[in-house]
């Protein structure tokens, strides 16, 4: 188990870690041995669309602790990091403890780091990056990017190109340039516990697997089901892992195994990215074990 005593009780805590690692299961421990409040990190998590297939945290998880940025958008609603933090600002303004969870990288980074003053993306170039993403693929929006951002971000991430490639277009300057005129962080880690998640895969894919099965079992289905009517995989909400496997089933694409084993498949995928990102992002964070989580 953890021990909670060698984590102060005074000082905000950041809690990052691949998917399925067990971090809401420390945050909840952390609020019920010292109080607080659990901000939610990761970036699918804020749509009101997805609440099985995200791991959005159960009634009774909510009934044992406050939960804040959980399914507070709308599914059709762009949301940005700058969003996010600008949310989490307005809950640091109050009187409770933070406790922020997630494996959303660039979350954390924005909150540690400071956050580049970017001017928001025009419509008509959100919308052509959209169409140049879907119709040409990543490779041609990749080497439309300027060397220093390319050097800065998950190259294989399509939402994080998407973004360089928006801010390059509507500004005509790289995303590198600007985040060099990045402001002083709000929490930077000397102000926090930090603490990043260790879990190999060998000890993860199994719980990626069982954890699909979980989701299958309570519901993901139905909820694909309910934003089958006028899919759009372009639309943020729709990213998450396993919606655009389970569409596919529900369309005749594959069955509903395949699919299973399809998502299983790019779980795993992503939490081997995060893990990456965190190896190259987080070198100054506690690093736990997930075995004794």
């Amino acid at each position: 188990m953890l021990n909670l005593h060698n984590i102060a009780s005074d000082r905000p805590v950041l809690i990052a870690g691949p998917t399925a690692s067990g971090k809401s299961d420390m945050a909840l421990q952390i609020v019920e041995q010292s109080g607080g409040v659990i901000i939610n990190a990761a970036a699918l998590q804020v749509y009101d669309n997805w609440h099985v297939l995200t791991a959005r945290p159960t009634p009774e998880d909510q009934a044992r602790a406050e939960h804040l940025l959980y399914g507070h958008i709308a599914f059709d609603t762009p949301y940005s990091v700058g969003d996010w933090l600008r949310d989490v600002m307005d809950i640091l303004s109050g009187d409770k403890r933070p406790v922020v969870v997630g494996g959303t990288g660039l979350y954390f980074a924005a909150l540690t780091e400071g956050l580049a003053k970017i001017p928001p993306t025009p419509a008509p170039i959100r919308e052509a990056a959209d169409k140049l993403l879907h119709e040409d693929g990543l490779d041609v929006m990749r080497h439309a990017l300027d060397t220093e951002s390319l050097e800065r971000i998950d190259v294989n991430n399509p939402m994080r190109v998407q973004r360089a490639w928006e801010v390059l277009k509507a500004t005509g300057r790289g995303l590198a340039s600007w985040q060099d005129e990045t402001p002083p962080p709000a929490l930077p880690l000397s102000d926090v516990e930090a603490i990043l998640i260790d879990a190999p895969k060998e000890w993860l894919n199994p719980r990626i697997e069982a954890r699909f099965d979980q989701m299958l079992a309570k519901g993901a289905l139905q909820e694909a089901r309910a934003n089958l009517d006028g899919w759009d995989p372009t639309r943020q909400s729709y990213k998450a892992i396993g919606a655009p496997e389970l569409i596919a089933h529900l369309r005749g694409g594959m069955s509903l195994n395949e699919a299973r084993d399809a998502a299983i498949i790019a779980t795993r995928q992503y939490a081997k990215r995060q893990r990456t990102w965190f190896k190259s992002r987080m070198r100054d964070w506690r690093v736990v074990e997930a075995t004794t989580i």
